[in-house]
């Protein structure tokens, strides 16, 4: 596989591509309702391709409301869990590779590259969207997810608590999960690697943590961004950290799990 974006390769290869592996039911749940955004913009002939596609669960779903689907991954602990999930669903129109959107060579098939979250991790965006437009037909779309300002998430009050640690990198443009949180700079990305006709609209969604403040609290402790953070900060902080983050998500505690409301941008373009 030829890889660009090693930094992530070795990330979503180790640690953090296998938490997400083993738990990617949990994962799911956190991001299962923004589905709905990208799914109901798939027409029923359309070749899908879904970038960063993880554990599939967007792949598997998008193979259903089109002609079928491929999911492509740096990572492949969460590759080998598609391909496992995908076979004990019973789905032979998707299929799940390994490789680096930046510099994999596509064969221009499909007519629509959906993403749930897997576009803020580009070493390069403009070189990335540029090879992606190279996956597409004429007249081929975008349909994706990035992540808004942790500020404007529910999270931002349980991360807050812990008033220790300095948090998720914010400033767009560095590759994490909130490089792509400015809309001015997708569009600027966008524009130069070659769309037109970009749209980017706000989409709210609840996320299910856990099953209460406790099990919700430990989850979050082990999320890769904070995990790293944890680690620096010493036994101690950390242990305060984790106590903060269970009581700071009593809060949203609800019957059916600890609900907190995420926020994403839908980003549409057409490859010009």
């Amino acid at each position: 596989m030829e890889t660009i974006n090693t930094g992530q390769a070795e990330a979503w290869n180790g640690y953090e591509g296998k938490h997400w592996a083993d738990h990617h039911d949990r994962y799911n749940a956190i991001n299962l309702e923004f589905n709905p955004a990208v799914l109901d913009l798939i027409r029923p002939d359309d070749r899908v391709l879904d970038v960063g596609c993880g554990a599939g669960q967007l792949t598997r779903l998008a193979a259903g409301r089109g002609a079928g689907a491929m999911g492509l991954d740096l990572s492949e602990p969460m590759l080998a869990r598609a391909r496992q999930v995908a076979a004990e669903e019973g789905i032979d129109n998707v299929t799940f590779v390994q490789g680096d959107a930046q510099v994999f060579a596509f064969a221009r098939e499909f007519d629509v590259a959906v993403s749930r979250f897997g576009i803020m991790f580009f070493a390069n965006p403009v070189a990335a969207f540029a090879n992606l437009g190279t996956a597409l037909r004429p007249g081929g779309r975008l349909a994706m997810l990035s992540m808004r300002s942790i500020a404007e998430h529910d999270l931002a009050e349980v991360i807050g608590a812990a008033k220790q640690l300095p948090w998720i990198n914010d400033e767009p443009g560095d590759a994490g999960p909130l490089s792509m949180s400015d809309p001015v700079v997708v569009r600027g990305i966008l524009e130069q690697a070659g769309y037109t006709d970009i749209a980017i609209d706000p989409v709210d969604a609840d996320q299910v943590w856990g099953r209460d403040a406790a099990d919700a609290g430990a989850f979050l402790a082990d999320w890769g961004p904070v995990r790293f953070n944890l680690a620096n900060a010493g036994p101690e902080v950390a242990d305060l950290v984790r106590a903060e983050f269970t009581e700071s998500m009593r809060r949203f505690e609800t019957p059916d799990g600890v609900r907190l409301r995420g926020a994403a941008w839908r980003i549409q373009a057409v490859r010009a």
